[in-house]
């Protein structure tokens, strides 16, 4: 199964597995994808998320507490790849509990649960070079964030080694909504489509239709994540999936 975007510009949504507990999280994902999301990423808790805002540190305090772990992460992949067949899957990690899992074993259960792709927040293109060869000999897509600040070198080292597609951020910083999509974001997508055919997508801050319009006009698909997380937060879980679908819906209309 390859990812790919039905419509322009595609959706991808961000969840923090395990928040409120694995169930919902499962149901929310369908709900996503039900409505319109082409690409669900399922976000592994972790105890130290130095990359995200405050809002998905939260969510990811609250399923470590709980006890959710990357082997609960890997099964809920395998239920909705089953669930699901054509949807885009991507498992979205810090290095930490790979590491600690094993990165043969883990590109090995990532694969046989389903999953397309991954993305490792603080794996680096220049130190990846047995992840990606893991990640190829299971037939998964690696998938780099790519910043505003990096030189055209770096972005032409990410392009030559990502599948599936480029995650852009939109601005220097953590995760988290923002007021307006920065003029940063274009320019990093223009000058990303000097060394990839692949899609990019967007992420950091984009949090409403406005912003997924804005993305429109010149990326591929946009990246939906603590705005999803927050609704999430405030929804009791009977209502958390009937609530992200009709989000996901809106963006799409």
């Amino acid at each position: 199964m390859a990812i790919k975007f039905s419509k322009k510009p595609g959706i991808v949504a961000y969840l923090t597995a395990g928040d409120p507990d694995l169930a919902t999280t499962r149901d929310i994902a369908l709900a996503a994808i039900d409505n319109g999301a082409d690409v669900i990423e399922l976000g592994v808790p972790f105890s130290d998320p130095l990359a995200d805002g405050p809002v998905i540190q939260r969510a990811s305090e609250r399923a470590v507490a709980r006890g959710v772990r990357l082997t609960d992460v890997l099964a809920l992949a395998r239920e909705l790849r089953a669930a699901r067949p054509e949807a885009g899957l991507v498992l979205f990690s810090y290095l930490n509990p790979v590491v600690r899992m094993g990165m043969k074993t883990f590109c090995a259960r990532a694969a046989e649960a389903g999953a397309d792709g991954v993305l490792l927040t603080d794996m680096i293109v220049e130190e990846a070079a047995e992840y990606l060869e893991e990640m190829k000999e299971n037939r998964l897509a690696p998938i780099f964030l790519a910043a505003p600040t990096s030189p055209d070198a770096r972005l032409k080292a990410i392009a030559a080694v990502s599948q599936g597609f480029v995650y852009a951020i939109s601005r220097v910083g953590i995760t988290g909504t923002q007021q307006k999509i920065a003029e940063d974001a274009s320019g990093l997508v223009a000058r990303l489509r000097r060394f990839t055919t692949l899609p990019i997508a967007v992420g950091f801050g984009i949090s409403n239709a406005e912003h997924v319009k804005t993305v429109g006009e010149f990326a591929d698909a946009a990246i939906i994540g603590s705005a999803l997380v927050a609704l999430i937060e405030k929804t009791p879980p009977p209502q958390a999936a009937e609530a992200v679908g009709q989000f996901i819906a809106a963006l799409r209309a």
